[in-house]
C-alpha cells in the first residue's frame, strides 16, 4: 500500500494581494491552495473560521471564495484559516492564521485636505510638507491613508513609513484618485510626533505631447493629502489628517523632478530633522489646503524596488565621461554611493543603446532622462525618488578622480507582480527569448501597462496590452493591477461616449475614434482576468464598459456586421511599412476591424454567460454568428484564400474561429503556411496579428512552418533582437537593422507587444493552458516542434503548481504533466489520439511522434529555391556562395524573399556573366560533401 503525505492547506490570497493584510473591499475573497500526493485529489468541502465562527463552503470552491462573515468596517482587524475536506474522507489540520485588516476608509470618513505649496515659484515645484500631533497614550493601531496629485513619500518621526516608491501611481485624475494603506504604529511614540511629505509633480504636473505642443495636462502643481487614524488601546481614535495647519518649504533638496526629464538633488539644501517633532519651520509657509476628492483604496502591488543590477563593463567615452553598462536593460534608475567635496555636482545620463563609445540618446526623442546631485560634502548614497528611466546603460559626468568601483548600482522598479510563469526549452536563444519578454514586462508594468520606460511617452496604450495581457498573465499576477487599470478605461470610455482611448489615462490630446485592437482592450483584457483567475467581480465591474464597446461598433458595422470606414490602426507596425508610414500595414485594416469585432462579440456572450445573463449572452451570441458570417462571404473564398493575402489576414480568422469549418482550417492555414514560406520564414505581421501567428500555424497543423519561423534569427523575427544583444523586446521588428544602424524612426527597445508569442511558448510549445477558468480544469497539450529536444512550462495557478513538459527520444515523445490537488486536466497527446481527463498528481506518457526525414537537396542554380529555404544548410550554403560571388544577389535573397515553388534559383542571377554563374554552380555542387 503507498503512503501518502498528509493534506496541508493554506491561504494564498485575500481578494487581488497576496503579501498585505490590508483589503480594499469589506468583504474580501479568499484563496486558498491545498498540498499533497494523494492522486486525484479534490476538495468535498470546507471550512473557513474567523472570529470564533466557523463558516462551511460546500464543493471544490477554493479560488476568490466569497467572504462567509459580516462585512468588515473600517479599522477592522481579522484572523481567518481554512481546514479542507476531501472527496476521498481526508482532512486537513487548520491553516496558519491570516491576519486581514480593513485597508479603505468608511463613507464619509475621509477627512484629509489636499496641501501644497500656496505660492510656487516654478511649474511642478517640489515640496516639504510637515504636521506635528501628539499621541496621548498607549496605541494599539495607527494606519495611514495617502494619496496625491503627484508622487509622495511620508515620513513620521524621521522614519519612512514603508519602501514603495512613485506613489500613488498614476490614475486618471479627474475621475479617480487611490490611497495607500499603511501600519506605522511602530513609528508612533508617546507624546509629541511629526509627520513629513515629500512632494513631487510625477504624472499629475508632468507635461505631455510632442515637440513644441508639451504641457501639463492635469494640473502645474502637486498636493498631497494624508490621513492617519490612531487607535488608543482604550478604543477610542483620533485623526491627524493635512489641512490648514500644515506648513509647507519649497527649499527642499528636491530642486526638480520630472517623470520623463529626471531629478535634480541638491544636498546642501537638506533640512536635518524636518519631519521631526520640534523642527523649527518658522521660515515655513502656510500650505494651500483644498477639498480632496474621497480615494479609492489602491487595488494593485505598490511600485517597489524588484533587482539590483551591478556594473558589467566600464569605459570612459570619447567625450569624457564615464560610461556604464549593466548588461540588461530595465526601468529604474541609479543609486549612488559618493564622497565628494560639498558642491559636486553629478550628473547622470541614461539610454537604452550606445552610438560607438557613447549614449545614443535618440529614442528618448524629447526625454532628458538626466539626473543630477550635488554634493554636501558628506559621505553618503543618493538615489532619484520621484523619476524612471528606461536605459541600459549610463553615463556620469563630474565625479572627481573618477567613479569608483562598486559605487553605482542600477536599481530595477515595477509594479511589485508575483511571478507565476516559468520556461525552459532545448532552444538557448528560445529561452532568451522568454526572459527578454520578462523584463519588458516587469519595464513597462510599472503602475500601470505603458508602451516604452524610456522616451517622453510611456503612456498605456490600449491595443499594446490588449494583445499582451494573456502573456502577462500568464508570467505574473496581474488581476489587482490590470482591474485597476480597468476601473479608468471604464471612466474615460464614458466621458467618450462609448469610445475607448487609445491610452488610458487618455492624456493624447488627439482627435479619438474608435479602433479595432486598441478599443477591444475593453472586452479581452476583463475576459483574460476572468479566464486566468476565475475573476467574476472584474467582469461585473467592466460590463457596462465591455457592452457600450460592442454596442458602438454594432452601430458603426449596421445591419452588414462589416466595420467599414473611419480611422484604424490596422496591423500597426507591419515590418513591411516604410518608416514614415506605419499604418500601412499588408493587411486590410477594414478585414482587421471586423475580425476584431466578431472576437470581442464572442468574449462578451462568453462573459455574459459567466455572469448568469443569459438574455445577453445568447444575443451577442447571435452577432457574432453574423459577424462570422458577413466576414467569410466578404473576405473568404472557397478554397481558403483571404482576399487580403496577409498574414495576419490568415492568423486572425483562424484563432477568432471565422472558418466555417475544420476543413476550412486546415486550408486557410496551408495558404498561411505558404505566405511564411514564400517569406523566406520572416515575420510578416505587426500588432494585431503578431500575438496569434503561432497558434495560428499550430492550430491548423503547419507545425514544420512555425518550427522554421520560430527559430529564425535573421530580420525580420522573434530571435533577430537577440543575435543583436537585446535583453527586451523591441517596438519594431528593425528597431536596430543589420548593418548595426537604428530605426529611423528613434523606437522603442524595450516594448512588450511583439513578445506576446510567449504566450504560446507555454500553452503551445510546452502544453500548459487552462480549459477551464482559473486552471480549475487544465489542458495538457504539448506541440513537439521539430527542432526542439524538450521543453517545459511550469505555472503558479490558483490551485497551486502545475507542469507540462516533454522530451524527445528518438521518435518517442515523453509527456510529464503535474496536474495541483483539487483541479483535473484534460489531455492530448502530440500523436494526435483522443483527449482523456486525469486528476491531480503526476503523470507520464510516451506517444510515437516520427520527425519527418528531411530529404536534403543536391544543390545547383537549377534547384527549386522552395528546396532551399526549407533546408536551413541549404539555405546557409546558398547565401555564402552568393555572398562570394554575387552579394547583391544575397542581399536580395534577404531583404526581398520570393521563394515560390518551381522558381530555380538561377532566376536570381540570370543576368550575371556566365563565368560567374558557373562559379556559384561549382560551388554550391560541393553542399554536403563534408556533412
Amino acid at each position: 500500500m503507498t503512503e501518502h503525505h498528509p493534506v496541508t492547506v493554506a491561504i494564498t490570497q485575500v481578494e487581488y494581494l497576496a503579501g498585505s493584510r490590508f483589503v480594499p473591499v469589506p468583504a474580501p475573497r479568499l484563496t486558498w491552495v491545498t498540498e499533497t500526493d494523494v492522486p486525484d485529489w479534490r476538495q468535498a468541502w470546507a471550512e473557513v473560521e474567523s472570529g470564533g465562527s466557523v463558516a462551511r463552503v460546500d464543493g471544490r470552491d477554493s479560488v476568490l471564495v466569497p467572504w462567509p462573515f459580516a462585512p468588515l468596517a473600517q479599522g477592522e482587524g481579522r484572523a481567518v484559516r481554512v481546514r479542507v475536506h476531501g472527496e476521498d474522507g481526508s482532512v486537513s489540520g487548520w491553516s496558519e492564521w491570516r491576519e486581514v485588516e480593513a485597508g479603505f476608509l468608511a463613507e464619509g470618513a475621509w477627512s484629509a485636505c489636499l496641501v501644497g505649496l500656496a505660492a510656487p515659484d516654478r511649474t511642478s515645484q517640489p515640496a516639504l510638507l510637515r504636521g506635528e500631533f501628539d499621541v496621548t497614550g498607549p496605541v494599539r493601531r495607527a494606519t495611514l491613508y495617502a494619496t496625491a496629485r503627484g508622487l509622495y513619500q511620508v515620513e513620521i518621526n524621521g522614519s519612512a513609513v514603508d519602501e514603495d516608491t512613485l506613489k500613488p501611481g498614476w490614475t486618471s485624475y479627474q475621475w479617480r484618485y487611490v490611497h495607500e494603506t499603511t501600519d506605522v504604529t511602530a513609528l508612533l511614540r508617546p507624546g509629541r510626533n511629526a509627520m513629513g511629505i515629500q512632494l513631487a509633480g510625477g504624472w499629475y504636473s508632468e507635461s505631455y505631447g510632442f515637440g513644441e505642443d508639451k504641457k501639463p495636462f492635469y494640473g502645474d502643481q502637486p498636493a498631497a493629502a494624508a490621513q492617519l487614524v490612531i487607535t488608543y488601546q482604550n478604543g477610542n481614535t483620533a485623526v491627524v489628517a493635512t489641512g490648514e495647519s500644515w506648513t509647507a518649504s519649497g527649499d527642499g533638496p528636491v530642486v526638480s523632478a520630472s517623470i520623463y526629464d529626471g531629478q535634480h538633488d541638491d544636498a546642501q539644501r537638506n533640512q536635518p530633522g524636518w519631519s521631526t517633532a520640534g523642527f523649527d519651520d518658522s521660515s515655513w509657509d502656510p500650505v494651500r489646503a483644498q477639498t480632496a476628492p474621497t480615494p479609492a483604496p489602491r487595488l494593485g502591488p505598490p511600485v517597489r524596488v524588484v533587482a539590483e543590477l551591478p556594473v558589467v563593463e566600464r569605459w570612459v567615452a570619447p567625450s569624457g565621461v564615464t560610461i556604464l553598462d549593466f548588461g540588461q536593460n530595465i526601468a529604474g534608475r541609479l543609486r549612488l554611493r559618493v564622497d565628494a567635496p560639498a558642491g559636486t555636482t553629478i550628473v547622470v545620463r541614461h539610454a537604452e543603446i550606445l552610438d560607438g563609445e557613447e549614449l545614443d540618446t535618440h529614442s528618448l526623442r524629447g526625454a532628458a532622462a538626466t539626473d543630477s546631485f550635488v554634493s554636501d560634502g558628506s559621505p553618503g548614497t543618493w538615489e532619484p525618488q520621484f523619476t524612471v528611466h528606461g536605459f541600459r546603460y549610463a553615463s556620469i559626468d563630474g565625479w572627481p578622480g573618477g567613479v569608483p568601483e562598486g559605487a553605482v548600482t542600477a536599481v530595477a522598479i515595477s509594479s511589485d507582480l508575483e511571478r507565476t510563469g516559468w520556461l525552459e526549452t532545448s532552444h538557448p536563444l528560445v529561452d532568451r527569448l522568454h526572459e527578454s519578454v520578462v523584463w519588458s514586462m516587469r519595464g513597462n508594468f510599472v503602475s500601470l501597462p505603458t508602451d516604452c520606460p524610456q522616451r517622453d511617452e510611456r503612456l498605456g496604450w490600449t491595443g499594446d496590452i490588449q494583445v499582451f495581457a494573456p502573456t502577462a498573465a500568464t508570467l505574473f499576477d496581474v488581476n489587482g493591477f490590470l482591474a485597476n487599470w480597468l476601473a479608468d478605461l471604464a471612466l474615460e470610455q464614458k466621458r467618450l461616449d462609448g469610445v475607448v482611448p487609445y491610452v488610458v489615462p487618455n492624456i493624447s490630446g488627439v482627435p479619438t475614434f474608435a479602433t479595432a485592437a486598441w478599443g477591444d482592450a475593453a472586452t479581452v483584457v476583463p475576459w483574460v482576468l476572468h479566464h486566468h483567475y476565475a475573476d467574476t467581480r472584474v467582469l461585473e465591474d467592466q460590463y457596462e464598459s465591455m457592452t457600450t464597446w460592442v454596442d458602438l461598433v454594432d452601430r458603426l458595422a449596421g445591419s452588414g456586421h462589416l466595420w467599414k470606414g473611419g480611422f484604424q490602426f490596422g496591423d500597426w507596425l507591419d515590418p513591411t511599412t516604410p518608416p514614415e508610414f506605419p499604418l500601412d500595414a499588408r493587411a486590410d485594416a477594414e478585414l482587421v476591424a471586423t475580425a476584431y469585432f466578431a472576437y470581442s462579440a464572442q468574449l462578451l456572450a462568453s462573459n455574459a454567460a459567466a455572469l448568469g445573463k443569459a438574455d445577453d449572452a445568447a444575443r451577442y451570441r447571435d452577432l457574432a454568428a453574423g459577424i462570422k458570417a458577413a466576414f467569410h462571404e466578404e473576405y473568404v473564398t472557397g478554397n481558403g484564400r483571404v482576399v487580403s493575402d496577409a498574414q495576419t489576414a490568415y492568423a486572425l480568422p483562424i484563432v477568432f474561429g471565422l472558418a466555417a469549418d475544420e476543413e476550412e482550417v486546415r486550408r486557410l492555414g496551408a495558404n498561411l503556411g505558404a505566405l511564411v514560406r514564400r517569406n523566406g520564414y520572416h515575420i510578416g505581421t505587426g500588432f494585431a496579428g503578431t500575438s496569434f501567428l503561432a497558434e495560428a500555424l499550430s492550430r491548423s497543423g503547419q507545425l514544420a512552418v512555425l518550427d522554421r519561423l520560430l527559430t529564425q534569427t535573421e530580420q525580420p523575427s522573434w530571435l533577430y533582437p537577440l543575435t543583436q544583444g537585446a535583453t527586451t523586446t523591441w517596438e519594431a521588428w528593425d528597431a536596430i537593422r543589420p548593418d548595426g544602424s537604428p530605426h529611423p524612426n528613434h523606437v522603442s527597445f524595450n516594448h512588450y507587444a511583439f513578445g506576446a508569442v510567449a504566450h504560446w511558448l507555454h500553452e503551445g510549445l510546452a502544453g500548459l493552458g487552462a480549459a477551464e477558468p482559473g486552471c480549475r480544469t487544465l489542458r495538457i497539450a504539448p506541440t513537439p516542434l521539430p527542432s526542439f529536444d524538450h521543453a517545459r512550462s511550469r505555472r503558479r495557478t490558483p490551485y497551486g503548481v502545475a507542469v507540462s513538459g516533454w522530451r524527445r527520444e528518438g521518435d518517442l515523445v515523453h509527456v510529464s504533466a503535474t496536474v495541483p490537488p483539487n483541479t483535473t486536466a484534460v489531455v492530448q497527446l502530440p500523436d494526435g489520439s483522443a483527449e482523456f481527463t486525469v486528476g491531480a498528481g503526476r503523470h507520464e506518457w510516451t506517444a510515437r511522434v516520427p520527425v519527418a526525414a528531411r530529404r536534403r537537396p543536391g544543390l545547383s542554380l537549377a534547384t527549386d529555391g522552395v528546396d532551399v529555404i526549407d533546408d536551413p544548410a541549404a539555405y546557409a550554403a546558398v547565401l555564402a556562395a552568393f555572398d562570394r560571388h554575387a552579394p547583391w544577389a544575397a542581399d536580395a535573397l534577404r531583404s526581398h524573399p520570393r521563394w515560390h515553388p518551381g522558381v530555380p534559383l538561377i532566376m536570381d542571377v540570370f543576368m550575371l556573366p556566365a563565368p560567374v554563374r558557373e562559379a556559384i554552380d561549382a560551388e554550391l555542387a560541393t553542399f554536403g560533401q563534408d556533412s
